[in-house]
C-alpha cells in the first residue's frame, strides 16, 4: 500500500510538472490561453493532491480551513474585480503566494530548533528575506494601480544608498543565520528587514515602470517558493518556483528591452518623479474635434488602426471600442489593433482587455508587425495611450523616453486622440503627437467617446447605398 501510494505520488507530481510547462508554452499565445490556463489548474490539482497524499500531515482540519478560505477568497476576486483591474488583482496574488512562502519558511525555521543544517538554514533565510519584501513590494504596487499610493515614482536624496544599506542588513541577517541556526532570535529583524525593504523598492518605481515591478515581483515569488522546495524537499515546489522565478524575470527583461532601458535604470532611476505641469502643454494651440468630425473620417477611411493604452482600461471601453471597429469592419473598413509591449499596467494587459471584449485575435498586431501599417493608414485612433506614441522617444536625446520604441502614430494621414485632458503620461514630459497638423484632439471620457462614435458611425449611409 505504502508503495503503490509512492508510485501514485510521483505519478501526481510528473503530471503538475507536465501541468505546469505546458500552461507557459500555451500562454504565449492568445489562440491557445484558454487551453493554457486550464492546463495550469489541472496541473495545480495534481500538485495539491499529490502533497495531501503524503505521510508529514498531522491534521487535515486546519487544511480545509485554510482551503475553504483561500477558496473563497480567490472566488471573490475572479467574480467581482473587473478585467481592468486585472494589474491590481495580479499584485494581490502576489502578496498572497509570497506571505505563504514567507510564514512556512519561518515556521520551518522555527520548528527546526537549531537543527538544521547550514544548507536548509542557508536557504531559509534566503527564502524568507525574498517573501517578505514581495508581501510589501506586492502591496505597494497594489496601492499604485489602485490609486491609494501615489503612481509616480517617490525619490530623495540618499534614496539608493539607504535601499541597498537596508539591503546589505538584510543579506547580513541571513548570514548570521546560515551560520549559526539556532540564533531565532535574528528571525524578527529579518521580517522586519525584508518587509521594510520592500516598500523602499517599489515606492521609488513610477506607474510607466508597472509591468516590469510586476513581472519581477512575480520573479521574486517564484524564487522564494524554490528555495522553500529546497528546504523543506518538495520537488514540485522547486519546479514551480523556478518556472515562475525564471518566466518572470525573463519577462522583466523584455519589459525593459521594449523600454530601451536597463533593468538597473528601472529599479533605480525613478522614472517619472518629476513631472512638467498641464498649464505648460495647453499653452501650444492644439485641434480640437468632435465625434461627428471623427465620424466623417471613418467614413471614407480604407485602413484604421486603434491604438490602446492604460486611459482605456481605466474608463472600461473595450466593450465600445470593439462595437465601434465591428462597424466600421461591416463598412468594409480594415481595422487593426496596435498593441505596445508596454502599453497598460501589466504585460499583455491590452491583449487581455480586447480579449475580453470579443476581438478577434488576428486584429491584434505588435509593434514590429504594425509599424509599417501606419504610413498607409487613413485614420489611427489612440484611445488613452501616450508616452507608447510619442515622437520625442525618436529624436529629443534629454527626453527619459530617448531610444523606447514608439508606435508610428505620427506617420498615419489623420490622427484622432481621445484623452480626457491634455495631462502628461507617466514620464511627465509632454507628448508631441498632439501638435501634429494631423492630429486631433476628442476630450472626454474613452468610453463616451467610443460610444458617440458608435452613434455617429450608425447614423452614416451605407457604403454600398452612397455609391449607387
Amino acid at each position: 500500500m505504502t508503495e503503490w501510494k509512492d508510485w501514485l505520488i510521483i505519478a501526481l507530481y510528473l503530471g503538475a510538472s507536465a501541468g505546469f510547462i505546458l500552461s507557459l508554452k500555451w500562454l504565449s499565445h492568445p489562440t491557445t490561453a484558454r487551453r493554457g490556463v486550464r492546463a495550469g489548474e489541472l496541473g495545480m490539482a495534481a500538485a495539491i493532491l499529490g502533497t495531501l497524499l503524503q505521510g508529514d500531515i498531522v491534521d487535515f482540519r486546519w487544511i480545509l480551513i485554510a482551503a475553504f478560505i483561500g477558496s473563497a477568497i480567490g472566488a471573490a476576486l475572479a467574480i467581482f474585480m473587473p478585467m481592468t483591474a486585472m494589474p491590481q488583482r495580479i499584485a494581490v496574488s502576489h502578496a498572497f503566494g509570497a506571505l505563504a512562502a514567507a510564514l512556512v519558511g519561518t515556521a520551518e525555521f522555527l520548528l527546526g530548533r537549531g537543527d538544521l543544517d547550514t544548507f536548509t538554514a542557508g536557504v531559509l533565510g534566503l527564502e524568507m528575506l525574498l517573501g517578505y519584501l514581495t508581501v510589501t513590494g506586492s502591496l505597494i504596487a497594489f496601492g499604485k494601480l489602485q490609486g491609494i499610493v501615489r503612481d509616480r515614482a517617490w525619490v530623495f536624496r540618499g534614496q539608493n544608498l539607504m535601499n541597498l544599506a537596508v539591503l546589505a542588513v538584510g543579506v547580513a541577517l541571513v548570514v548570521a543565520l546560515t551560520l549559526s541556526p539556532s540564533s531565532t532570535q535574528l528571525i524578527p529583524p529579518l521580517i522586519v528587514v525584508g518587509l521594510t525593504f520592500g516598500v523602499l523598492f517599489v515606492i521609488r518605481i513610477g506607474g510607466a515602470d508597472m509591468p516590469t515591478v510586476i513581472s519581477l515581483l512575480n520573479s521574486f515569488a517564484g524564487l522564494s517558493g524554490a528555495a522553500l522546495g529546497f528546504a523543506i524537499g518538495n520537488p514540485i515546489l522547486i519546479l514551480a518556483g523556478a518556472l515562475d522565478g525564471s518566466s518572470g524575470f525573463l519577462l522583466s527583461v523584455f519589459m525593459c528591452r521594449a523600454m530601451n532601458r536597463s533593468m538597473v535604470n528601472v529599479v533605480f532611476g525613478g522614472f517619472g518623479a518629476s513631472a512638467h505641469t498641464a498649464g505648460e502643454a495647453e499653452e501650444r494651440p492644439v485641434r480640437v474635434t468632435s465625434a461627428e468630425e471623427v465620424a466623417m473620417l471613418l467614413d471614407t477611411a480604407g485602413l484604421v488602426i486603434v491604438v490602446p493604452g492604460y486611459g482605456m482600461a481605466a474608463a472600461q471601453a473595450q466593450h465600445k471600442v470593439r462595437e465601434l471597429t465591428e462597424l466600421l469592419g461591416r463598412r468594409g473598413t480594415e481595422v487593426k489593433f496596435a498593441i505596445h509591449p508596454v502599453a497598460g499596467r501589466m504585460p499583455g494587459h491590452m491583449n487581455v482587455l480586447l480579449a475580453e471584449a470579443n476581438v478577434p485575435y488576428d486584429q491584434l498586431c505588435d509593434l514590429d508587425d504594425v509599424n509599417p501599417d501606419f504610413p498607409r493608414c487613413d485614420v489611427a485612433i489612440v484611445i488613452g495611450a501616450n508616452d507608447v506614441v510619442n515622437p520625442a522617444a525618436r529624436h529629443d536625446t534629454d527626453s527619459p523616453i530617448y531610444g523606447m520604441p514608439i508606435l508610428d502614430v505620427d506617420k498615419a494621414r489623420s490622427v484622432v486622440v481621445i484623452k480626457r485632458s491634455m495631462r502628461s503620461g507617466f514620464s511627465g514630459i509632454e507628448n508631441e503627437l498632439f501638435y501634429e497638423p494631423q492630429t486631433m484632439m476628442l476630450f472626454g471620457d474613452a468610453q463616451k467617446a467610443a460610444g458617440d462614435l458608435v452613434h455617429e458611425v450608425s447614423k452614416l449611409p451605407s457604403p454600398v447605398l452612397a455609391a449607387g
